[in-house]
Formats: C-alpha cells, sequence, structure tokens
C-alpha cells in the first residue's frame, strides 16, 4: 500500500459514508474484489488520528475504477451504506447543471434515505 504523490484520477474513486472503524487495510481487502488495487487513503484528523468518513481507492485501471463504482456502491459496511462514486474530477463529467442542498434533516435520515427518495423521479449523479 506504499503512498503515492500522485494519484491516477480516471482509475480513482471516492468513498463515503464510512465508519468510523474503517481502515486503510479493510477498504483495500474490501476494494480489490473489484480489481486490482494500487493505492487507498483515508485522511485521519490530525488530533484523534480517526478516519473522517471518507477515502479514496486507486485502481490499476479505469475500467476497474468503474467496476467497483457499478458493485460496491451502496454496499453495507458496518451497517452504514458506502458512498462509491468517481473522483471529483470526473464529477464535472458528469454535471447536469442542477444542485439541491437539504439541510435540517432529522437525526433519523441517512444517505440510503435521501438516495432512495430522490431517485424515484429519475438518476441520481452524486449526492454530495
Amino acid at each position: 500500500m506504499a503512498q503515492k504523490n500522485e494519484r491516477n484520477q480516471e482509475a480513482s474513486v471516492y468513498i463515503g459514508n464510512l465508519d468510523d472503524r474503517a481502515t486503510d487495510e479493510l477498504i483495500w481487502e474490501l476494494m480489490v474484489q473489484a480489481g486490482p488495487v494500487v493505492n487507498v487513503h483515508l485522511p485521519k484528523d490530525r488530533v484523534t488520528q480517526s478516519t473522517q468518513g471518507y477515502g479514496f481507492c486507486e485502481f490499476q485501471s479505469a475500467e476497474d475504477a468503474d467496476y467497483a463504482v457499478k458493485i460496491m456502491n451502496m454496499v453495507k459496511l458496518f451497517g452504514k451504506p458506502m458512498r462509491v462514486n468517481k473522483s471529483a474530477n470526473d464529477r464535472r463529467l458528469l454535471d447536469v447543471g442542477a444542485k439541491l442542498f437539504i439541510g435540517n434533516l432529522d437525526p433519523d435520515v441517512d444517505e440510503k434515505l435521501l438516495f432512495d427518495m430522490f431517485a424515484a423521479p429519475g438518476p441520481l449523479y452524486n449526492l454530495f
């Protein structure tokens, strides 16, 4: 799991909604099911050294990353559905010009509920 200075954006995925118990090693073992993994990085809080609930996984090819998005998105890890999609630089390709902020939500509302509710009228590209 060598850390690289530059990540191949085309072959990388963003992983969100991660439980605090997720580790680089655990995400590596999970993501290798989709294809050969080059690097996993879960940013850590500088003070507590706990993960911040998101991370990145770089695969050997863009095709592996695309496959990971298809099979790993909404898979539950420690009871929480992970959000897996292409890294931020690829979002501009999917942008349809509409962004929606939803605030003041009840604490019981999770990403799965929001996803299900907003997916009913049509496909969703990004939930963040």
